[in-house]
C-alpha cells in the first residue's frame, strides 16, 4: 500500500523526472495534494521551486495546489503570494483557486478576510459552487461578531445560485446559524426543503448540528424533542448524534431515559470503539448521580482519554466523594494520561474539599510545569484550595498570578480572607472588585457579610446587606441572613437580630436559627429567643444534636443550670446522639485522624503523654476546664475534655511537625469552647501557630494567644 501511495504523488513525479518525461499540471497537482494532505512543508517548497522552473507558476490548477499546501502548513502569506502570480484572466475563471484561498484564510483564523475574498470572487464574476459555500459559511459563523448579518447575505447567495437544495450546503447553513445563535433559523432550514416540502429526510449532519446547538444553549428539552423528531422522520443516528442526546439527558437528570439510549447505542453498534460516545455515557450517568453505572461504562471502555477520566473524577467530586475522585486522579496519572486544565481544576477542588494540602501542592506544581496555571479555572481552584487549607498567603499569591480575573477569582479570595479571620482585608478586596468592573454575586456577598460579622462591623454589614438587591440585583438568601444574625449576635444585639428574623417574606432556615442559638450561647438566652430558635431546629432537624447542645450552653451562660440539665435529659430521652467528632492533621503527606479519647494511633502513648504535658503547662498559664462543654457531667468531665479529638491532633503535631511549621488541624464539627480556650494557650506557651478549620470557619491561634475569630464562631 505504501508503494501505491508513493506512486500516486511525489513518487510518480520523481519517476517521470528520472525517465526524462515532460512534467504536466496533473503530475505536479498530485504531488502537491500529497504534501498538502500530510502537511509536509519542505517537500512542498521544493515542489514550488520545480513549479517555477517548469513554468507552471501561472497555471491556476497548479497554483491552487500550492495555495492549499501553504494554507494547511499555516503559511498564509506564502499562499497569498502564490495566488497573486496567476494572471487575472486565468485566476478569475477558476473557482477551485478562489475556493482554496477562501478556505485557507478561514482555516487559519482569518474569517473576516475569508468573507472579503468571497466578495472579491463574486465581483470577479466567479460563480461559487457546492464546495465554496460550506467554506465561506464556516467563515461567516466565525466572523459573526466582526461582520454581523453577513451569513444571512451568503444564505441569499446560496438560494439565488440554486444550491439551496444541496444536502452538503444545507448542513453548512444549519451549522452557521447554530454557531451564530439563531436556532430558529437553523431549525427552519432543517425542516423545510427549497421546494416547500417537509424537510431533510436523511441529512443527519444538519440534525446533529442543530441538536448540539440546543445543548450548548442550555435547551436540553428541545434537543431531546429534536432527537425524537429525527427518529420519527427516519433519519439515521451516527456517532455524532448520541453525544448530544446524552448531554441533553445529563442536563435534564433523566437517568432512566439515559439507560434506554444506552441500550440503543449498544444495539446500533456504537457501544465499543467510539471513545467520545463512551465519554458522554460516563458523563451522563455521573451527572445523574448513578456513579455505579458510570464506573461500569468506564471500566469496559477499551481505550480512555483525559475526557474519560475527567468525566468520572468530576462526577465523584460533584457527589462530595473527594477521596474517591483523588484516587482516580492518581490512577490516571499512573497510567500516563496527562492532565488538562479541566481535570487539574477538578482535582484542586477535591483537595480543597478534604482538604489535602500536600496533594494540592503536587497538582499545583504539575500545573505550572504544563502551563495549566494560565487557565482562569485552574487559578481560581488554586486560590480556593489554599484558602480552605488555611494557607491564606499562598492563596493571595495564586490570586496575584491570575492576569485576567473573573467574578469567581475575586469571590474565592474574598471568602477565603473572611473565613480565615481577615475580615478587613476581605472588605478591601471587595471594594477593589467593584472598582474593577466585576459583578459581585450571591456567594460574594456571603463572604462580604461573613467578613463584616467576624470584624464586628455592624454599620458596614448593614450597608452591604441593603445594597445587595438595590444596587447589585442580588436577592438576599438564608446564608446572608445568617451572617447578619451572626453579626448582630456577636455584638450582643439580640433584639435587633430577632427583628431581622421577622422581616416580611423571609423564612429562616436551620443555618439562621443555629446562628441565633450561637449568639445566645455567648450572651445568654434572652426573652425566649433561644427557646424559639431551638424549637424551630427541633422541628427542622429532629435528629441533630447541635440545637440541644447550643441551647443547654446558652442556659449555662445565663447561669440557668437546672434548665441546662433538663435540655440534656430531653436529648437523651429522645435518643438524639451527638455526631461523632473527628479531627485530622496531615504531616509529611500522611493523614492522622482521631476521635475523642481515641487510642488507636500507633503512637498513642506518646500522644497522651504530650496531652498531659500540654494541660499542665496551659494550667500554669491560667487555663481552667469549662465543664459546660463536657458531654457527661461527672467527676471525670475534665479528663473527657482533655481527650477531645482536636487536642489529640495538636499533641501529635507538637510531636512530629518540624519546628516553625504551623500545626494544621481539620474538624468535622464546630470546635468546642473548652478546646478553643485551651488551644489559644497551647499556641502561646509552645510558641507555635496552630490553625484549626472547623465546620464554621478557620481559627488561627497565634503565638500571642489570640484567635483570628475573635472568640466568636
Amino acid at each position: 500500500m505504501c508503494s501505491v501511495a508513493r506512486a500516486t504523488g511525489v513518487g510518480v513525479l520523481q519517476l517521470m523526472m528520472n525517465r526524462g518525461l515532460r512534467l504536466d499540471q496533473y503530475a505536479l497537482g498530485g504531488a502537491l495534494r500529497e504534501c498538502s494532505a500530510q502537511h509536509r512543508l519542505l517537500p512542498g517548497q521544493q515542489l514550488h521551486a520545480l513549479v517555477y522552473k517548469s513554468g507552471f507558476d501561472g497555471s491556476a490548477a497548479v497554483v491552487a495546489g500550492l495555495v492549499d499546501m501553504y494554507s494547511k502548513c499555516r503559511m498564509v502569506a506564502e499562499a497569498v503570494r502564490a495566488f497573486a502570480t496567476v494572471p487575472p484572466p486565468e485566476r478569475d475563471g477558476n473557482c477551485v483557486l478562489w475556493a482554496v484561498m477562501v478556505a485557507g484564510h478561514a482555516r487559519n483564523g482569518e474569517p473576516v478576510r475569508a468573507v472579503r475574498l468571497f466578495c472579491d470572487m463574486r465581483s470577479a464574476g466567479v460563480s461559487p459552487n457546492q464546495f465554496t459555500f460550506p467554506t465561506v459559511l464556516t467563515a461567516c459563523a466565525a466572523a459573526a461578531e466582526a461582520a454581523p448579518g453577513v451569513g444571512f447575505q451568503v444564505h441569499g447567495c446560496v438560494v439565488r445560485s440554486g444550491f439551496g437544495g444541496n444536502a452538503f450546503v444545507r448542513s453548512s447553513l444549519v451549522e452557521m446559524y447554530v454557531k451564530c445563535g439563531d436556532l430558529t433559523a437553523a431549525r427552519k432550514i432543517l425542516e423545510t426543503r427549497e421546494d416547500g416540502g417537509s424537510g431533510d429526510g436523511g441529512n443527519e449532519v444538519g440534525w446533529n448540528s442543530l441538536m448540539a446547538g440546543f445543548v450548548r444553549g442550555g435547551r436540553a428539552n428541545e434537543a431531546l424533542s429534536l432527537f425524537v423528531e429525527m427518529r420519527r422522520r427516519g433519519v439515521d443516528e451516527d456517532e455524532f448524534t448520541y453525544p448530544s442526546v446524552l448531554n441533553s439527558l445529563a442536563a435534564a437528570g433523566s437517568v432512566a431515559e439515559g439507560g434506554a439510549v444506552h441500550c440503543s447505542i449498544v444495539k446500533s453498534g456504537f457501544g465499543e470503539g467510539y471513545v467520545h460516545i463512551g465519554n458522554a455515557l460516563v458523563d451522563m450517568y455521573a451527572k445523574c448521580g448513578d456513579l455505579e453505572s458510570a464506573h461500569g461504562v468506564f471500566d469496559h471502555m477499551p481505550s480512555r482519554d483525559v475526557v474519560s477520566w475527567t468525566s468520572l473524577i468530576t462526577g465523584c467530586a460533584r457527589r462530595g466523594l473527594y477521596e474517591a475522585a483523588l484516587h482516580l486522579f492518581c490512577e490516571m496519572r499512573a497510567t500516563g494520561v496527562e492532565s488538562d486544565y479541566v481535570v487539574a481544576a477538578g482535582a484542586l477542588s477535591c483537595c480543597a474539599g478534604l482538604p489535602a494540602l500536600a496533594l494540592g501542592e503536587q497538582v499545583h506544581a504539575g500545573s505550572v510545569r504544563r502551563g495549566l496555571d494560565a487557565f482562569v479555572s485552574v487559578g481560581n481552584a488554586l486560590v480556593t484550595m489554599y484558602a480552605k487549607a488555611g494557607c491564606i498567603e499562598e492563596a493571595r499569591q495564586a490570586f496575584d498570578a491570575i492576569s485576567h480575573r473573573d467574578a469567581i477569582t475575586w469571590t474565592a479570595l474574598i471568602v477565603g480572607y473572611a473565613q480565615n479571620g481577615r475580615g478587613r482585608e476581605s472588605l478591601r478586596l471587595y471594594h477593589r472588585m467593584v472598582e474593577s468592573g466585576a459583578r459581585p454575586d450571591y456567594v460574594t456577598f456571603i463572604g462580604v457579610l461573613f467578613a463584616c460579622s467576624h470584624a464586628g462591623l455592624e454599620e458596614e454589614g448593614r450597608r452591604h446587606f441593603d445594597s445587595m438587591e438595590r444596587t447589585h440585583g442580588v436577592a438576599p438568601g438564608p446564608e446572608h441572613y445568617a451572617c447578619m444574625v451572626d453579626l448582630l449576635g456577636r455584638l450582643g444585639k439580640l433584639s435587633a437580630a430577632a427583628e431581622l428574623l421577622d422581616r416580611p417574606g423571609f423564612a429562616p432556615d436551620a443555618a439562621v436559627w443555629k446562628a441565633v442559638l450561637a449568639a445566645c450561647r455567648v450572651h445568654g438566652a434572652t426573652a425566649g429567643l433561644a427557646e424559639r430558635a431551638a424549637e424551630a431546629l427541633f422541628r427542622a432537624c429532629p435528629g441533630d444534636a447541635a440545637p440541644y447542645m447550643l441551647l443547654a450552653n446558652s442556659y449555662a451562660a445565663s447561669g440557668r443550670w437546672e434548665e441546662a440539665r433538663r435540655v440534656r435529659r430531653l436529648m437523651r430521652r429522645r435518643g438524639v446522639r451527638k455526631e461523632p467528632g473527628w479531627s485530622w492533621t496531615e504531616v509529611g503527606g500522611e493523614v492522622h485522624a482521631f476521635r475523642a479519647a481515641d487510642r488507636g494511633h500507633p503512637r498513642a502513648a506518646e500522644i497522651y503523654a504530650k496531652v498531659e504535658e500540654m494541660m499542665e503547662r496551659i494550667g500554669e498559664a491560667g487555663y481552667r476546664a469549662d465543664l459546660g462543654w463536657a458531654l457527661h457531667q461527672t467527676a471525670d468531665a475534665a479528663v473527657e475534655l482533655a481527650h477531645h479529638s482536636e487536642k489529640l491532633a495538636v499533641a501529635l503535631g507538637l510531636l512530629i511537625a518540624p519546628p516553625g511549621m504551623p500545626i494544621r488541624v481539620f474538624k468535622n464539627l464546630r470546635i468546642c469552647g473548652d478546646c478553643h480556650q485551651a488551644l489559644k494557650l497551647v499556641a502561646k506557651v509552645y510558641g507555635r501557630v496552630v490553625v484549626v478549620r472547623d465546620a464554621a470557619c478557620f481559627h488561627h491561634f497565634g503565638r500571642e494567644g489570640i484567635c483570628s475569630c475573635g472568640d466568636f464562631w
